[in-house]
């Protein structure tokens, strides 16, 4: 049958339509009106649920409250992070009431939004301070320390992986967005909100002022601590100061840098005592005092300096050890290498390109100033070019590229400390050579997260690393005890003997009558596993065969063996230079800054 379809009449245009469909009148209302429309729909629901208006109301109120008090009373360090720093009353709230209750309504706007944005600059620096206390012991520098963020995403990254690490990265900037914007816009909240009652705010705000300045006066305390504060201005001062601190400090160090006691002195004047000998100068990574001291790590780490002290004996070799306070605490080992070398106290980035960028003479450099040795550094954490190496007087640098490793990374480390010192052995310390050597070590294995760590392999059996695939992949995963203190507190501890047991066989293996090995840790680690309150000290060793060598530093009162007594001698470790360089015959010709 046919199909039949129905008649539909097309409507008929309006007389007054426009011909043209395409212009603006055909498009519908214009977005203005849209935008209009929509808002006066939002408003009216307001009347429409008013109960449920009422309560968004208070609950966003109650947010922004809780807000702003708590970025006001909030510390900057995770040990106060406790309830009752939030008990009290905020100095600057009681301020900023009173102030937003006098101003005219777009003053009072601008003053809050303002105030609101700085509030939230101020609560990221106080998380900001609570991270680099953790890690680093020390609060975040506003001048100097946004380039260490790059290295903490890095640090992720090998611990947790690249994706952690990319959505650490984001969640970190849409945070700090997000407290910007959200303190502003509770801190208008607020002010509107008292100036919509500004009777009742104004005697409110009278009353806060009273009791806080009559417990600041009497020193009133509820749960242990005073009731009346001002902790969110005094945070806001100390970053001032600090910024302004680092400022005056650059044009000071800068002098200071210039000023060397063995500055001027020719090279047939340094270290005279050394001649002949190869100076191997180790840094291993992280090795503190806790790693000897701390009832978790002690007597694991005890035991390997024990037996590693015992077999260097039978070797030939003795020790003698102390403590040097480091420049740094948990991190930026750069720090701590270069206030070594350079005898400068080196403790944050802008002085360590001051010192870079110059011609203070190190201790690695007094050797090749000489003409007398070969120098070399073995470097398998460097994985960019390291302009550095010139200031330190190395003619050549292995990095993690240029010693053949085909083996697995551990977390951070780029090779096991074992597998570099069997690279540096075939590479420098092996050869044939018209001069003694002086090469600068950097052992990475102790470097957090701890996780894997490497085993002891037969060293015959090193070849190029892919040995270690298997003991990788069957090791600890970083993720399991990143935040496990306890763990990581173990882990740590057989990362020291694991980089101690791999130097001193190396030493028992390939040192030779004219071998000296001076090692030490680079810093203490992380507060996580150092410790709340733990010292900056680490120890240094000097081991040798040759015993004029260490009748030379008999008035150091250093102990006997790889582990320093307690009451052993403490030195800044920028004094080390200069002792070691006047212990070993070195006749100072001065500079003046």
């Amino acid at each position: 049958m046919p199909v039949i379809t129905p008649f539909r009449r097309s409507p008929r245009p309006s007389d007054d339509a426009p011909d043209d469909p395409d212009t603006p009148a055909a498009a519908g209302p214009a977005p203005l009106e849209n935008l209009r429309t929509r808002l006066a729909h939002w408003r009216s629901w307001r009347t429409r649920h008013p109960r449920a208006a009422l309560v968004v109301r208070r609950v966003t109120t109650a947010f922004s409250a809780i807000l702003v008090l708590g970025s006001l009373l909030l510390p900057n360090t995770l040990v106060a992070l406790e309830p009752n720093r939030f008990a009290r009353i905020p100095g600057e709230a009681v301020v900023a009431a009173v102030l937003l209750l006098c101003l005219p309504r777009v003053p009072r706007l601008v003053a809050a939004a303002l105030f609101g944005t700085a509030l939230g600059a101020l609560t990221v620096l106080n998380l900001l301070d609570m991270g680099f206390t953790e890690y680093l012991g020390r609060s975040f520098n506003l001048v100097l320390d946004w380039g260490l963020l790059d290295d903490a995403q890095s640090f992720v990254a090998d611990a947790m992986g690249g994706a952690a690490a990319t959505w650490a990265a984001v969640g970190a900037v849409v945070l700090a967005v997000l407290l910007l914007v959200l303190m502003a816009l509770a801190a208008v909240r607020l002010g509107e909100l008292l100036a919509a009652h500004r009777e009742r705010a104004a005697r409110g705000a009278l009353m806060a002022a009273t009791v806080w300045m009559t417990s600041a006066a009497l020193g009133v305390q509820t749960f242990g601590v005073p009731l009346a504060t001002t902790s969110a201005s005094k945070a806001a001062r100390a970053q001032a100061h600090r910024v302004v601190d680092t400022l005056r400090d650059e044009a000071a160090f800068a002098k200071e840098a210039k000023a060397d006691r063995f500055g001027g002195t020719p090279g047939d004047q340094l270290v005279p005592d050394l001649r002949g000998k190869d100076m191997i100068f180790t840094f291993i990574e992280s090795y503190g005092r806790s790693a000897i001291e701390d009832p978790v790590m002690a007597p694991g780490v005890g035991r390997t300096l024990d037996a590693s002290t015992a077999s260097l004996a039978k070797a030939g070799f003795h020790a003698r050890s102390g403590w040097l306070t480091s420049a740094t605490y948990g991190g930026s080992s750069w720090l701590g290498h270069s206030t070594f070398l350079s005898g400068l106290w080196v403790d944050n980035q802008q002085r360590y390109r001051t010192v870079t960028s110059g011609d203070h003479l190190t201790l690695t450099k007094a050797f090749e100033k000489t003409g007398d040795w070969d120098t070399v550094g073995v470097m398998p954490g460097v994985q960019k070019a390291w302009p550095e190496a010139d200031w330190y007087g190395l003619d050549k640098v292995y990095d993690a590229f240029d010693v053949g490793y085909r083996g697995p990374k551990f977390s951070w480390s780029t090779m096991p400390d074992q597998y570099a010192l069997e690279a540096f052995q075939r590479l420098e310390h092996g050869r044939k050579r018209d001069r003694p050597l002086m090469a600068e070590v950097i052992l990475t294995s102790s470097h957090q997260p701890w996780a894997p760590i490497p085993r002891m392999v037969g060293w015959d059996e090193v070849g190029d690393g892919s040995v270690y695939d298997g003991i990788e992949a069957s090791g600890v995963k970083a993720s399991d005890i990143i935040t496990d203190s306890t763990r990581s507190k173990e882990e740590y501890g057989r990362s020291i003997q694991y980089s101690v047991t791999s130097l001193t066989q190396w030493l028992e293996r390939y040192g030779t009558d004219d071998t000296v090995l001076v090692f030490l840790g680079d810093h203490q680690p992380l507060a996580r596993v150092s410790g709340d309150g733990a010292s900056r000290d680490v120890p240094v060793s000097i081991v040798a065969k040759d015993p004029k060598v260490l009748d030379a530093i008999d008035d150091w009162n250093w102990t006997e063996g790889l582990e320093p007594a307690k009451d052993a001698p403490v030195w800044r470790m920028s004094a080390f230079r200069d002792r070691f360089l006047t212990a070993y015959g070195s006749v100072p010709h001065p500079t003046k800054g």
